[in-house]
């Protein structure tokens, strides 16, 4: 699996089809085959980055 935001492998499992990019630091989930990006607030509430990135760049790559 790669970062779509940085194209890095340096991924973590935070959880259930929950996954964190140490690179980047953005959060990503897996819905329906595709990744959901979040960026971590300071308050550690998620904002969506999906509207970044295309349904391509979003596409699981193992």
């Amino acid at each position: 699996m790669r970062c779509p935001n940085c194209n890095g492998k340096d991924i973590g499992k935070i959880g259930v089809q929950q996954y964190y990019c140490w690179t980047c630091f953005i959060e990503m989930a897996i819905v329906d085959n595709r990744l959901t990006v979040h960026q971590v607030e300071a308050d550690g509430s998620l904002s969506s980055l999906d509207d970044l990135f295309s349904q391509e760049e979003r596409k699981i790559q193992w």
